[in-house]
């Protein structure tokens, strides 16, 4: 799942057996999610109220409710632009402590929002609605807080910052050699595989170009494909949320004849050994947050090759991540990943030098509560 879901666990899982801090959650889907049972049982409530226009009346009714009755100290909004209608829906009931927190990157939200004239007016009302009551903003990385356009003057009262998603880099101090070998019995595939791993959901389109897409998942197939032709070796697992383009890629896997070669996994939770018996991470994202899967790649010792529009925040170790333009197409990634996987670059203190970074859980946690108790933001 996505960085700020599983940073959120993690923070729930630190917390679970302090009183330091209690958090509850508000799913403005109005659908269950897939840690909901898990963080009822670490101590958290979770309320379903669906936002949107059709349900403006409701979720404002139930909203200015939960805040009356929850008596927070904080409210942590995760929903870019959005935050600003629902501080200013909550505006009578708001605590002290109310942050705007951005996770996706800027070009995804400017073809979001850009659709009609409706949906960009709306965003434009809610960034100015951000500037009247968020008491903080905060990003996955700085990168993406000036990428919104908060630097500008209107903005200049409010602290402005990078709050990094942390998690528990001891859950990736794996043994390789183990994870491979089980990877490749579940897979069916011989020992000396050279594995390419692709971490994100699957966009909606098989387009590459398509404007909605994110993680770049049709390139990540396409260098699959050349990676194998050039090394029959090479193997390419895609772990992630499935999407409809996912029987299109399929297609064109099979007319490749690669179809044992190139797998689609779906949702994992076991992140951690598929990066330890991976030989490369692949994450030709076109825009991020931050990249998560780019720091925990790094906490496992993993080489990784990222397009050159992801933050450089998440660099760590800076022997282990390279950066390429898309531009260059997917003949001269293949190259590039099989000639870093021929380097054999894994750093044995890699997962020490994240543990002591601002990605580690418990300095994430710090921060945070910095935050939440005297609305320190570094």
């Amino acid at each position: 799942m996505g960085g700020a879901e599983t940073w959120l666990m993690e923070l729930l899982r630190l917390w679970s057996n302090s009183d330091r801090c209690h958090i509850d959650f508000l799913a403005t889907s109005g659908n269950p999610g897939i840690f909901d049972d898990e963080a009822r049982q670490l101590g958290a409530q979770v309320h379903y109220i669906r936002y949107g226009r059709a349900h403006l009346a409701s979720f404002a009714t139930e909203f200015r409710r939960l805040l009356r009755e929850g008596h927070y100290k904080a409210i942590h909004d995760h929903q870019d632009y959005a935050s600003g209608w629902h501080f200013l829906i909550g505006a009578d009931s708001l605590p002290k402590i109310r942050v705007t927190h951005i996770h996706n990157p800027s070009y995804q939200i400017r073809n979001n929002y850009g659709i009609s004239f409706g949906r960009r007016l709306t965003a434009q009302i809610g960034k100015r609605l951000i500037a009247r009551y968020a008491s903080h903003i905060t990003g996955t990385s700085r990168q993406i807080v000036g990428e919104y356009g908060f630097d500008a003057p209107e903005f200049g009262r409010i602290p402005r910052a990078a709050l990094h998603c942390g998690f528990d880099t001891a859950r990736f101090r794996t043994n390789g050699s183990e994870a491979k070998a089980c990877i490749c019995q579940e897979l069916g595939w011989p020992l000396d595989s050279r594995i390419v791993l692709f971490a994100g959901r699957i966009d909606e389109s098989a387009q590459v170009e398509h404007p909605r897409n994110h993680k770049n998942s049709a390139f990540a197939v396409s260098v699959g494909i050349e990676c194998a032709r050039k090394d029959p070796r090479a193997r390419l697992l895609l772990a992630g949320a499935r999407s409809d383009a996912v029987s299109v890629l399929e297609q064109r896997i099979c007319a490749a004849g690669l179809e044992e070669s190139i797998r689609f996994i779906g949702i994992r939770r076991d992140i951690e050994r598929l990066m330890a018996g991976s030989d490369i991470l692949l994450f030709p994202s076109r825009g991020e947050g931050l990249g998560m899967a780019v720091v925990e790649a790094q906490a496992a010792g993993l080489p990784v090759i990222a397009a050159d529009s992801v933050p450089r925040e998440s660099i760590v170790v800076p022997e282990l991540v390279k950066f390429l333009p898309i531009k260059l197409g997917d003949r001269q990634w293949a190259a590039e990943v099989l000639r870093t996987i021929a380097e054999v670059r894994r750093v044995p203190d890699a997962n020490e030098r994240v543990a002591v970074s601002a990605f580690s859980i418990r300095h994430s946690a710090v921060a945070l509560l910095q935050l939440y108790q005297h609305g320190i933001l570094n």
